[in-house]
């Protein structure tokens, strides 16, 4: 029978693994609780954290897998969602440069119940704590603990800000209130991005962003062309999410 940490260096599919030079200092910057454990703790999180590169649109984790562990990423963008068994998903949140993720990480907290699929965005690099190490240190050190604790907190409110969104939010109004974060987030007024993509982060169909986006042009708000969006009237997309 296999050790545990063979096991957990498997290859997965779509990654590869990239030398892990220099993954002490990586922990030690994005860790608010790198000085409150031991120097033994501190070995035993870095011998057991792995660095793994995924190219643009590869699976990192898939809900048949019982438990990835805890993902931190170094470069790159994350999506997380859920699928239905018709196929259809629901974006739950998107993970960028140093972000941590516990989610993805079920084997650590009893509580948490469901699964989640990780896909990466675009080009990037992850770290991976090794479950077993990251929660025998997490038991014995309350500053550890109290951290998953609130970074997991952090992440189901993320995951009810986007449920109450497909609840409770007319259409309308979620596709507004997106294009609208995605441009603060850009720092400009033209979002490159397919009618696919957008529908998969509002939880839709393709066929019913395309028809929105339709009217939104209609009505001046955005200029639509192949593979962009440009927002043209700021004030009247905020009037549609109040």
């Amino acid at each position: 029978m296999r050790s545990r940490a063979v096991v957990y260096k498997k290859e997965k599919a779509g990654g590869r693994a990239a030398m892990p030079d220099k993954i002490e200092a990586v922990l030690e910057k994005e860790f608010p609780f790198w000085e409150k454990m031991s120097r033994q703790e501190k070995e035993r999180l870095t011998a057991g954290a792995l660095r793994k590169e995924y190219a643009r649109g590869s699976l990192v984790h898939s809900a048949s897998e019982k438990c990835l562990g805890l993902i931190l990423v170094e470069r790159g963008q994350l999506r997380v969602y859920i699928e239905s068994e018709e196929g259809r998903d629901i974006t739950l949140y998107r993970l960028e440069e140093g972000d941590i993720c516990t989610l993805s990480a079920s084997c650590f907290m009893s509580e948490i119940t469901f699964e989640v699929m990780i896909d990466a965005e675009c080009d990037s690099q992850i770290v991976l704590m090794n479950p077993g190490v990251f929660n025998q240190i997490a038991s014995g050190n309350v500053y550890v603990e109290n951290y998953m604790y609130k970074q997991t907190a952090a992440r189901f409110s993320d995951v009810m800000w986007a449920m109450q969104q497909i609840l409770f939010l007319s259409f309308d109004k979620r596709l507004a209130l997106f294009l609208l974060e995605e441009a603060e987030k850009s720092g400009g007024d033209t979002l490159v991005m397919t009618h696919e993509q957008i529908a998969k982060y509002v939880g839709s169909a393709r066929e019913v962003v395309s028809r929105m986006l339709k009217y939104f042009e209609e009505e001046g708000y955005v200029k639509l062309s192949r593979g962009k969006i440009q927002i043209l009237d700021v004030e009247g997309l905020d009037d549609l999410c109040r």
